[in-house]
């Protein structure tokens, strides 16, 4: 939906300023490079962050683990307590799982942290990800000008399809009905579309 709504708008920005089709053409693939790449690059900082992070969280646990065993098996057992187990029942738990270095670091650091030792996210799968997405999206409003439309209607028929598409579709893992889902994205992108293509329009007019 970034995608499709930022360089559908890009797009619409350039055509109100009166271009003809190649300039179109070059804005929407010069668009979809630069946001695609930039979404990718952002995504991958982003999650290699957040891993580095969460790997840092779990080598000072590591740390507690060998330096302080006793004291972080009876923190385990607490734990385990809080969630309604019975304390004898809790302690033997934890004494059991804290035989195992490495099984007692992912219970405590997916119990402290929230996190997997064995399951961080990838910043390349990631940032490819992302890239494929923003490009599926950028380019559906280029293709009407790549098959040889003069204009801009085809590519807001397309963009307005994809919009209302994406949204229902997404609609599908919340509480709203899918038409409100749609008609919602659409209505986004169709403001963002109006506004570039007015701005568009002025410098055009401007001569500027």
């Amino acid at each position: 939906m970034d995608g499709l709504v930022s360089n559908f708008a890009l797009i619409a920005g350039v055509a109100g300023g009166r271009a003809d089709q190649e300039v179109v053409v070059l804005a929407g693939l010069a668009g979809l490079a630069a946001g695609a790449f930039s979404m990718a690059a952002g995504e991958y900082i982003s999650v290699a962050s957040q891993a580095e992070l969460a790997e840092a969280e779990i080598e000072v646990e590591r740390s507690e683990l060998a330096r302080h065993p006793r004291a972080e098996q009876a923190e385990l057992a607490r734990l385990y307590e809080a969630r309604g187990l019975e304390p004898e029942l809790a302690a033997e738990v934890a004494r059991q799982l804290s035989r195992d270095p490495e099984e007692a670091l992912r219970v405590h650091a997916e119990a402290e942290l929230g996190v997997s030792p064995d399951d961080l996210p990838s910043p390349l799968l990631a940032a490819g990800s992302s890239f494929l997405s923003f490009a599926v999206g950028a380019f559906l409003p280029v293709l009407p000008y790549l098959l040889g439309a003069q204009s801009l209607w085809p590519a807001a028929l397309i963009a307005a399809a994809g919009l209302f598409l994406a949204g229902a579709v997404v609609s599908k893992i919340t509480a709203r009905s899918w038409w409100f889902g749609g008609l919602r994205q659409f209505a986004f992108g169709g403001v963002a579309a109006l506004i570039t293509f007015a701005v568009g329009s002025l410098i055009g007019t401007s001569g500027l």
